[in-house]
């Protein structure tokens, strides 16, 4: 009986072999060739072309070697998805006694997809489906031949009812993203996408990965539809979405001269509902910078938010940005706009008592060093910015308040240097700085940071005002004035130069800060000494500007008396 069974068995094994092997003689399956390009083309709205089709038995499909969609012709002539090898999953005895060509899935091997956006935010996949399917026709209709609008969109509609595929598959494809008339692109390498039950009536599942620039990783994992047969960018979605180890300076939207980068990664959710995108969870960036020249930041930085975004007008409203530095923490809101060539911002950031300590590690970020050895070890830090412009090439405007804090590792008072000497604070203080306030109305924007109206208080040595700036490379250009306390030997030397120059006891002592944020170099300004003098006494000015100046330098040079053996 047994031996029977096997008989039977291995002669349907037989016939199913010998059908295989005989059936690509009797069926030519390029004869479905003009079915399969007609019908594709209706159902995406745009002209399909396809290559040679061969049978595969075994797999239950078709294989056609060569497959393309043309883009729209408003974006570009090229095609817009191109493929080495297209396999459809056909029903087997329709083919065989029919010769009907039923497909039930789709696999696209190696697909190259272009996508493009446009200055106003439209997007080149917009308008695929089959409302558009007349510009999928090799050549358009005449006036006379062109059937009424009625018929068209009863034509859209049957296209759209009869399409449906069980299962659609990219597989190792390569994604170019750019926008028009911009040089700036990204390129996505091993991207796969994977939905069923895909029609243009009815929500379906998918699920899509790649490699972002750099080296990092996406994938979006929902559910989508149905269609939006007139735009499809405007099509009903609700997906997870995690983005991993993201290089923001490869990714082709960001000018390489500002200086933005940094690695981030995304959690969270994305909805649309075809008018307002919906979108919340946490950002993490890593190796943050902001400035050219900048070193990375040393800490992370957090940010959860969420926010909404007009697809319509390419507009969107940031309603909770909280920033996370260690237990630093700022808020930030605005809105944004991403319907030109480089998405602009329009944002304000407010912080309070933020622990100093904690926010160190960012300043290496925005071009600032602190000196060898030196650390912020106590302080609040409050903040009012705001944040506008092209996002590579923001200005941030606003007032910065410093108060209670310790520089460690710092002794100001043993780096000013030759103005010390005058004052005769040379050797005092300890081997820290105490910060009793430093305040300034900060501005930041691609040719540097700026400080106006900035204003330090350090016990130990008095007050010190003035404008300051520093490049993009970390020079130091400023211009101060020191009003020592007048309850020491300073402060009597300050009062008693400021009145030797008609200056009164409210200048002080001008000087200059040059050098670097992490080696600053301070200077007396006898430029500004001879300016203070000017307009306190102009009658005299040359011959108290030439006494001042020679009283400074004989301090200056004056070397300390040696002790007595």
């Amino acid at each position: 009986m047994l031996k029977k069974v096997l008989i039977g068995i291995g002669a349907v094994v037989a016939l199913l072999v010998l059908i295989a092997l005989v059936l690509p003689l009797f069926i030519n399956a390029n004869t479905f060739k003009p079915t399969l390009e007609s019908d594709l083309s209706g159902a995406l709205g745009r002209k399909v072309e396809i290559g040679n089709i061969s049978l595969s038995i075994f797999s239950g499909g078709v294989k056609v070697d060569g497959f393309s969609v043309a883009d729209d012709p408003a974006f570009s002539p090229s095609p817009f998805l191109t493929a080495k090898q297209l396999t459809a999953g056909v029903s087997l005895f329709p083919l065989i006694f029919s010769k009907r060509l039923e497909v039930k899935s789709f696999t696209i091997s190696d697909p190259h997809v272009t996508l493009l956006r446009s200055p106003s935010g439209r997007w080149n996949y917009s308008s695929l489906g089959p409302a558009n399917s007349a510009s999928a026709k090799p050549a358009p209709q005449t006036a006379a031949t062109q059937p009424p609008a009625a018929q068209q969109s009863s034509t859209s509609s049957s296209s759209a009812n009869n399409f449906s595929v069980g299962e659609l598959k990219l597989k190792n494809g390569l994604m170019t993203v750019a926008v028009v008339g911009s040089d700036k692109t990204r390129r996505y390498e091993d991207v796969n996408l994977e939905a069923s039950n895909v029609s243009y009536t009815a929500e379906f599942p998918f699920q899509l990965t790649a490699k972002t620039p750099g080296g990092g990783s996406i994938k979006l994992d929902g559910k989508a539809g149905p269609i939006d047969q007139t735009d499809a960018s405007l099509t009903p979605f609700n997906a997870t979405l995690n983005v991993q180890n993201l290089d923001l300076a490869s990714t082709g939207f960001i000018e390489s001269s500002s200086g933005v980068g940094g690695i981030v990664s995304f959690d969270g959710s994305l909805s649309s509902n075809g008018r307002e995108m919906a979108s919340k969870g946490t950002v993490k960036a890593e190796k943050v910078r902001f400035a050219p020249d900048a070193s990375p930041a040393t800490v992370p930085v957090n940010i959860d938010y969420a926010t909404t975004y007009d697809l319509h007008r390419n507009v969107g409203t940031l309603s909770q940005g909280q920033i996370r530095i260690g237990k630093a923490v700022a808020n930030l809101g605005g809105t944004y706009n991403a319907a030109g060539t480089t998405t602009t911002l329009d944002m304000k950031m407010e912080g309070k008592a933020m622990p100093v300590p904690d926010l160190e590690g960012v300043l290496p970020a925005v071009g600032v060093k602190l000196p060898s050895g030196a650390s912020l070890q106590t302080g609040g830090l409050d903040l009012a910015l705001a944040i506008t412009g092209p996002i590579d090439k923001l200005v941030i405007t606003g007032p910065v308040n410093l108060s209670n804090a310790k520089l460690a590792g710092f002794n100001l008072t043993g780096k000013l240097g030759a103005l010390a000497s005058f004052a005769g604070i040379g050797k005092r203080g300890s081997a820290d700085t105490e910060i009793q306030t430093l305040s300034t109305n900060l501005r930041v924007d691609p040719q540097g940071t700026h400080a106006q109206n900035l204003n330090l208080v350090v016990p130990s040595i008095g007050a010190m005002t003035g404008n300051g700036n520093v490049s993009p490379t970390g020079q130091l250009d400023c211009r101060m004035i020191a009003k020592l306390g007048t309850n020491n030997l300073a402060g009597v030397a300050t009062t008693a130069l400021a009145s030797l120059t008609g200056g009164g006891t409210n200048n002080g002592i001008p000087f200059k800060i040059t050098g670097t944020t992490s080696s600053p170099v301070f200077t007396p300004d006898l430029s500004g000494m001879a300016g203070n003098t000017a307009k306190g006494a102009t009658g005299t000015a040359k011959g108290t500007v030439g006494a001042a100046q020679g009283l400074l330098g004989g301090f200056l040079k004056k070397k300390p008396k040696q002790p007595q053996p």
